[in-house]
């Protein structure tokens, strides 16, 4: 429900720019989109390592190291974020030339990013922790207050005072603010939970954050690797194709947020699921757990693939009057909604290693499935020309889909991977559980 709400902001954001402002400031938002996918990175870094420490003490019957690794996620991602929107603000011009914003999109990439680097501290409710205490409606409530909040001021910002790209930043900013404050009083003041975060939990603890980075690196490593691979394509496209290939890039990158949310929000769910009844033993409903989360993940990406190749054209119309534009943005949509049934298979498994505190699996499947996958396939399709370049994005699905499964086969275990005998632990002191 609450990834399925952003994505709802994804596709609505994406109307509000280009039927508000126009399709070049679109398309500049686009290339801006690495930099929000590098603070998303950040953030899921954090959460993934805290929310797996959380669930895990939270298992064993111990709510003040939870608490302890809870404090310390905030602090970790509070230095990342000033460091990252610092460095961004100075480094802007040479930031900008990277990403591919030249010509008529430089200035409104510029004036967008430089919003969202402003507000980096805000680009996290840190809704991952609040799950892995089984606190699913108030973790919903994070993003459809955030959302509504952008939502609404999305149309006001950018049509009623007129304030182009950049009422469309402070709408997101603006947004995320107000997660911020939600999960601060949660975390800090709320009482009726198994821990709050006290000053002390905010001294950094040196076990604990290496534990947090180690289990959650996979994750930043992932969303660097996305933001890698959607610089890339932007290049290439814009090189290949022109200013067409490049907005038909755009829509489908918006419409694909949207559709593949819900993916996310399956191994979001898992996360907490896996990660206390490790923690508690309980191996077979860890094993149960993996098996219903790929199922899922798997059945839904092939509805959503059905859902794309019929509905293409009229989807891709709703951005864009043009129709060059409009026809290649639906052949590209078509393309890459193949991939859509696996899209979330390697994203559920490194997933489902990181809530069991196995690292090594994740970092294999998060590095290799860039390195060794999605940025050579890029390269070598832009050889052969645009359409070849449209395909390697759901033949790197599958690849890396397979390539998953093998690491999951191989070091998942029988019982799913659990460090734990299959009989049930002893009982503990009641805790809220997911």
């Amino acid at each position: 429900m609450a990834v399925a709400t952003y994505g709802i902001y994804a596709l609505t954001n994406a109307w509000f720019i280009s039927r508000g402002v126009g399709e070049t400031a679109f398309v500049a938002v686009n290339l801006v989109a690495p930099l929000l996918l590098i603070l998303g990175a950040v953030s899921t870094t954090v959460g993934v390592g805290g929310a797996s420490l959380v669930s895990h003490r939270l298992g064993a019957g111990d709510p003040r190291g939870a608490a302890r690794a809870a404090g310390n996620a905030f602090v970790v991602f509070w230095a990342a974020a000033v460091l990252i929107g610092g460095l961004g603000i100075l480094l802007i011009e040479p930031l900008l030339t990277v990403l591919g914003a030249a010509g008529e999109t430089r200035a409104p990439a510029r004036d967008y990013a430089l919003i969202i680097l402003a507000g980096s501290l805000t680009a996290t409710g840190f809704s991952s922790l609040v799950r892995a205490e089984g606190r699913m409606r108030f973790s919903t409530l994070i993003w459809v207050v955030s959302v509504v909040c952008q939502i609404v001021l999305d149309p006001l910002l950018i049509f009623g005072l007129d304030m182009g790209v950049r009422g469309a930043a402070f709408g997101t900013v603006g947004g995320q603010a107000v997660s911020v404050g939600l999960s601060l009083w949660f975390f800090f003041l709320q009482r009726d939970r198994p821990y709050r975060i006290g000053l002390a939990d905010l001294r950094p603890h040196g076990p604990t954050l290496r534990r947090l980075v180690s289990l959650g690196a996979p994750s930043f490593l992932g969303g660097l690797g996305t933001t890698l691979v959607t610089a890339l394509a932007n290049v290439l496209l814009l090189r290949l194709g022109g200013a067409v290939a490049l907005s038909a890039y755009a829509i489908c990158a918006r419409i694909g947020t949207f559709a593949l949310m819900p993916q996310l929000g399956i191994s979001q769910g898992m996360q907490p699921l896996i990660g206390y009844n490790a923690g508690r033993a309980l191996a077979d409903r860890v094993h149960r757990t993996r098996v219903l989360a790929l199922r899922a993940t798997t059945l839904y990406g092939a509805a959503a693939c059905a859902v794309l190749l019929g509905a293409a054209g009229p989807l891709t119309g709703a951005f864009t009057d043009d129709p060059e534009v409009r026809d290649a943005a639906a052949d590209g949509l078509r393309v890459l909604a193949l991939g859509h049934p696996l899209a979330g298979v390697a994203t559920l498994v490194a997933a489902y290693f990181q809530a069991l505190g196995r690292a090594r699996p994740s970092y294999l499947i998060s590095i290799g499935s860039i390195v060794g996958v999605r940025v050579p396939l890029l390269l070598l399709a832009s050889l052969a020309g645009t359409t070849w370049l449209w395909s390697s994005f759901p033949v790197a699905e599958l690849v890396t889909a397979a390539a998953a499964w093998l690491i999951l086969r191989r070091r998942g275990g029988a019982a799913g991977g659990a460090e734990a005998p299959k009989e049930r632990a002893p009982a503990r002191p009641r805790t809220r559980s997911p």
